[in-house]
């Protein structure tokens, strides 16, 4: 059974982006898709209205491990749950439809 609507909004989608590769923490989730998108700065108010809507979704969950001793006890972790995965790898997907779909039209050549 699907929870979930397509197509995610962006920032969900590069939140669960980067998560796939592991456990995060939320200013390390913050930076990583800022870079992503260019540098493009992200109001944190916004960022972590978006984590908790993606919690109340099951997307992610929050970890309660650790990365170091000397990690500052208020940093929360979050990591994706099979829902996040899924989610992610649907809209993986349908993005490559589309792209697919745009280099038959030939909008973008092959390569790209």
């Amino acid at each position: 059974m699907v929870r979930y609507t397509l197509p995610l909004k962006p920032l969900v989608f590069q939140v669960l982006i980067a998560l796939s590769e592991g456990e995060r923490h939320g200013w390390s989730l913050v930076r990583e898709v800022q870079l992503a998108a260019g540098g493009d700065r992200i109001m944190p108010a916004n960022f972590y209205r978006t984590l908790r809507t993606m919690l109340a979704e099951g997307f992610i969950e929050e970890s309660s491990r650790r990365k170091a001793t000397d990690d500052d006890e208020r940093r929360r972790y979050f990591k994706l749950t099979p829902l996040g995965q899924e989610a992610a790898r649907a809209e993986a997907r349908r993005l490559q439809e589309l792209m697919a779909d745009a280099r038959t039209k030939k909008l973008l050549k092959k390569n790209l």
